[in-house]
C-alpha cells in the first residue's frame, strides 16, 4: 500500500505520545496532525479530512468513547477509521471501544516498528466497528 499523504488525525491527550506518534508515522509518509482533547479535534475536522484517527480513550472533558460516538454519526466523516490508542487498557475496553463506533484497537506502549504496519492494515480492511463495513 502506497501511504504518501494519507491525513491521519492523531487525538491523545500526551504530548510527549501525540509526538511520538505523529513523528512515526509522519516517517512512513503520512500527513498527520494532532489534537489534544475533543475541542481540538473537532475544531480541526472542520478543514482537515483524515482517513484514518487515532483516538486517545482517556481524554479530558469529552473522552474518546463519546467522541468516536459523536464522529461516527456524522455523515461527512463516513469511512474514515476510528482506531482506539489507549494506555490504561482494562478489561473490557476493547470491548467498549467498538461498541462506541471504533474499527480497532491498540494497546500503549505503542510498538514503535509494528505500528506503521498496523495503521497500513487497518487502512486496507473492512471496517467493523460503528455499524456496516
Amino acid at each position: 500500500m502506497t501511504v504518501n499523504g494519507i491525513p491521519i488525525l492523531v487525538v491523545d491527550d500526551n504530548p510527549l505520545n501525540s509526538k511520538l506518534t505523529k513523528l512515526l508515522l509522519a516517517r512512513n509518509g503520512y500527513v498527520v496532525r494532532t489534537a489534544g482533547n475533543a475541542d481540538e479535534a473537532l475544531e480541526l475536522l472542520k478543514t482537515f479530512a483524515p482517513r484514518l484517527i487515532l483516538m486517545d480513550l482517556q481524554l479530558p472533558g469529552m473522552d474518546g468513547f463519546e467522541l468516536t460516538r459523536l464522529l461516527k454519526r456524522d455523515p461527512v466523516l463516513e469511512g474514515v477509521v476510528i482506531v482506539a490508542l489507549t494506555a490504561y487498557a482494562m478489561k473490557g475496553d476493547e470491548a467498549r471501544s467498538l461498541e462506541a463506533g471504533c474499527d480497532g484497537y491498540i494497546a500503549k506502549p505503542l510498538d514503535t516498528r509494528a505500528l506503521p504496519a498496523l495503521i497500513a492494515h487497518y487502512l486496507t480492511r473492512p471496517r467493523t466497528g460503528g455499524g456496516a463495513p
